[in-house]
């Protein structure tokens, strides 16, 4: 990873466009509709630190590289980041490619080098992010704090809040029905549902381009990743970055149904069929299993 994304919250927060033109307005049209003030400047406004005390970001769009460069040095000198278009060398900070779904907000960058590159991703993915994805964000947002008083273990909260991102919450959230939603939401708290874990076996022998999307979805949302050792790093690539690791060895059938009865999703990365006599053990404890017919002999 050769740049760190990172999300800046804009409620009631400054953003400085320094500059004229399409590039400019361009830069001002990533803003519309957010919360943040967007301010434009031109002329010699353009090159004092104080155009920029206090914002959170800084743009500047100009063909003039002297303007260019003294605006970018105001800023600094202000210490606010700045991004200087079509002058990676000049920035702090790239502009992603975004995709606005409200709450819901993905961006993809190319740190600059390819910003066509970008663009073609961004419509690729945005054709399966739902229009209505900000609703349930903005849902789970304003009852946050309920759930974590219900459920104040991360685990199992990470379970109920798996189980309910599928299903009628979800559906009631995502049609605009947020009242729906949130009373579904609370009956589900009320009831304790945490949600139960789950073991995924994947098939880790790769490569990674292989795997269904059931597999890559299950990797996005393991609590707990254990893996083969000789398991394709690109397959292990695709799992969160935070979620725990466990060696193989470790992995016996008792400790994974205790992590299923916790509430954990533990994600098995092999490259030798699943072990039968560990799959009874499991059934026979009543966790819930997933295994890919790659996964088995």
């Amino acid at each position: 990873m050769d740049a760190f994304p990172a999300y800046f919250p804009l409620a009631g927060r400054r953003v400085v466009i320094a500059g004229s033109g399409e590039a400019a307005e361009a830069k001002a049209r990533l803003f519309d509709g957010s919360p943040a003030r967007v301010e434009r400047v031109e002329g010699p406004a353009a090159f004092l630190p104080g155009t920029y005390a206090g914002a959170v970001l800084a743009f500047v769009a100009s063909d003039d590289d002297l303007f260019a460069q003294a605006a970018a040095r105001a800023a600094r000198a202000a210490h606010v980041p700045v991004n200087v278009v079509d002058r990676p060398a000049a920035c702090d900070f790239t502009t992603p490619a975004v995709i606005d779904r409200g709450e819901v907000v993905a961006a993809i960058g190319t740190g600059g080098a390819s910003p066509m590159l970008a663009t073609l991703l961004r419509h690729d993915i945005e054709t399966r992010v739902p229009e209505g994805a900000g609703r349930v964000a903005a849902l789970f947002r304003r009852l946050q704090d309920e759930v974590r008083a219900a459920l104040p273990d991360l685990a199992q909260r990470r379970a109920f809040l798996r189980s309910q991102l599928s299903g009628p919450v979800a559906e009631a959230a995502m049609a605009g029905d947020t009242e729906t939603a949130a009373e579904l939401l609370r009956a589900a708290l009320a009831q304790g549902a945490a949600g139960a874990g789950r073991v995924v076996y994947v098939a880790g022998r790769g490569p990674a381009d292989l795997l269904t999307l059931r597999a890559v979805r299950a990797l996005a949302a393991a609590d707990l990743l254990i893996a083969d050792p000789d398991a394709d790093p690109a397959i292990l690539a695709l799992a969160r970055r935070d979620a725990e690791r466990l060696e193989a060895a470790e992995a016996t059938a008792e400790a994974l149904i205790a992590l299923a009865r916790a509430g954990r999703t533990a994600v098995r990365v092999v490259t030798a069929p699943a072990d039968a006599a560990e799959l009874r053990a499991l059934a026979a404890a009543g966790v819930c299993v997933e295994v890919p017919p790659a996964a088995v002999a």
